[in-house]
């Protein structure tokens, strides 16, 4: 084992911690800090530099590490100064308000008897009409419109959530108001 090789070692041993450290503190990214290490180290040891010192190359390493770091930052800033319609940083939404939602909306239908669930679900989210519910479910329009009632009952805290949450409002079957109200249509 030469000189280069036992110094290089060394280094993994004694000061990769400290480097990895060091690169965190100037990404900001665990991930990236290792890239920033590896690639620093290539590129001083790449180079078959005199290094007999672990302190030595240390520094050496931590000097690229700062190197290799600004171009990056310098590099990614030209990039997107020059191409702004192709560097546009375009965060991905976060996915735990719609899992969170989606576990509430599950949560919600699970608390309802399976007849009453079903038509719910074949109305609000197949959009089906209330004679093709009542066709699918093989019952009467009457049955699907108080099963409908059932479910706006048993989820009304959670929908009047969503909605004041969404500042919007809900389209709603003229035949169902009419129904809410108590008026029957021949």
């Amino acid at each position: 084992m030469d000189d280069l090789e036992r110094v290089l070692s060394e280094l993994y041993r004694s000061a990769l911690g400290r480097l990895c450290t060091y690169g965190y503190l100037l990404t900001g990214s665990q991930l990236d800090a290792e890239d920033l290490v590896q690639e620093s180290i290539v590129k001083v040891f790449s180079k078959r530099r005199r290094l007999t010192d672990v302190r030595a190359a240390e520094a050496y390493v931590r000097a690229a590490m700062r190197t290799v770091h600004l171009d990056a930052v310098r590099r990614g800033a030209r990039w997107r100064r020059l191409m702004p319609g192709q560097a546009v940083d375009q965060a991905e939404p976060d996915p735990a308000e719609a899992v969170a939602e989606m576990d509430d909306v599950d949560h919600a239908l699970r608390s309802l008897p399976p007849r009453v669930r079903v038509a719910a679900v074949l109305r609000y989210y197949d959009d089906l009409t209330v004679e093709d519910v009542a066709r699918e479910m093989g019952v009467a329009s009457g049955t699907v419109k108080t099963l409908l009632h059932r479910a706006r009952q048993a989820l009304g805290e959670w929908l009047d959530d969503e909605r004041r949450d969404a500042g919007a409002t809900v389209a709603v079957d003229p035949v169902e108001r009419a129904a809410e109200k108590g008026v029957r249509h021949a």
